[in-house]
């Protein structure tokens, strides 16, 4: 039976993954620093718990070797090392990295946003092949492109497929963009602003299209970087009103063209000024992939996970990572001003 160790196998992405190899016949370590167990998981899943900072720790699950090595978690050049140290036991790698490694054609990444005029004009919609950030230790991104760096370098020595996601979003994660409108929806918030009329489109990534796109990789090993999104791209305000249904409510959409017109009104987690949308058709080409999960089907399970985390908590006890990458979203005294001088 082929063996895949997948670390990280209890975050966000790694519960679906996990499921996905195990039921395409593969012998499945899930790996995580509690070595927990998801109640959706086949029986034949064996669990290990490790911390991949200790020395040691992750060529101990590994062993005597598997067929590919799954990696959820991988941040940077040093643990692009780590995994090259083990390609003597391992047949192939897929690692997740981020669009954020893309830059535009003046340069401008994520990283400059912030600046004036600093927010990058991609292609619509981004190929691979599309530049990248230069590796470096400054930011999230430029260490993800100091991993995929590392990684491509060693080729066939250990062959990896990079998959590229866009916002993820689904069930146990930290930092739910869908949070924006399901806590307006249960604080009975029926009117929401939305800066650039509501146009916004960063592309969405479900677990599920990501654990698919792993099941595929790992069948079919190879040296490549593949984008990982979902099939659509829809803008905000067709995220919003999504949410909406599912919930059961109907609010009305402010429309601002432009960006926010003040501090922590209508600034989504989806809010930028230009699209930033990504092309499938070298998943498509190379792994045989096709889609599998569109962003509304998907919503009722995120909502519903949202929805009870939040349940007798405050949200910034419940998501204290999307408060601390966001800061207040949800400051309705400001909103309420700015609506009534509208």
């Amino acid at each position: 039976m082929r063996r895949a160790v997948v670390i990280g196998a209890t975050g966000q992405i790694g519960r679906v993954a996990v499921g996905a190899l195990a039921r395409d016949g593969w012998q499945v370590t899930a790996v995580s620093r509690g070595g927990g167990r998801d109640e959706d998981w086949p029986d034949g899943v064996r669990v290990a718990p490790a911390d991949r900072g200790e020395d040691g720790a992750l060529a101990a699950v590994v062993g005597d070797g598997c067929d590919v090595l799954v990696d959820m978690v991988a941040y940077g050049p040093e643990h692009a090392r780590q995994l090259t140290s083990l390609a003597d036991r391992v047949g192939s790698a897929v690692v997740i990295s981020s669009v954020s490694v893309y830059e535009d054609d003046k340069g401008r990444t994520f990283d400059t946003q912030q600046e004036p005029d600093g927010f990058p004009e991609y292609p619509v919609p981004i190929t691979e092949n599309q530049r990248t950030i230069a590796p470096g230790e400054s930011s999230y991104s430029t260490r993800k492109a100091g991993l995929e760096h590392e990684l491509l370098a060693v080729g066939e020595q250990l062959p990896t497929t990079l998959l590229r996601a866009g916002a993820i979003h689904g069930p146990h994660c930290r930092t739910p963009r869908e949070l924006y409108f399901v806590k307006r929806n249960l604080d009975g918030r029926r009117r929401r602003v939305l800066a650039f009329g509501g146009r916004s489109r960063f592309h969405p990534a479900s677990v599920h299209t990501i654990a698919e796109l792993i099941r595929l990789a790992a069948s079919r090993p190879g040296t490549r970087v593949l984008n990982a999104v979902d099939p659509d791209a829809p803008t905000v305000a067709e995220i919003a009103r999504a949410i909406d249904e599912v919930m059961g409510v109907e609010t009305e959409s402010v429309l601002v063209d432009g960006p926010a017109p003040a501090p922590a009104v209508g600034d989504t987690p989806w809010s930028v000024p230009v699209p930033v949308v990504c092309d499938m058709s070298a998943a498509e080409r190379e792994l045989g992939y096709r889609a599998v999960a569109r962003y509304a089907q998907t919503l009722p399970g995120t909502v519903a996970w949202i929805e009870r985390q939040l349940a007798g908590r405050d949200w910034r006890e419940a998501y204290p990572k999307m408060f601390e990458v966001y800061g207040d979203l949800f400051d309705y005294a400001a909103e309420d001003a700015w609506l009534a001088s509208a």
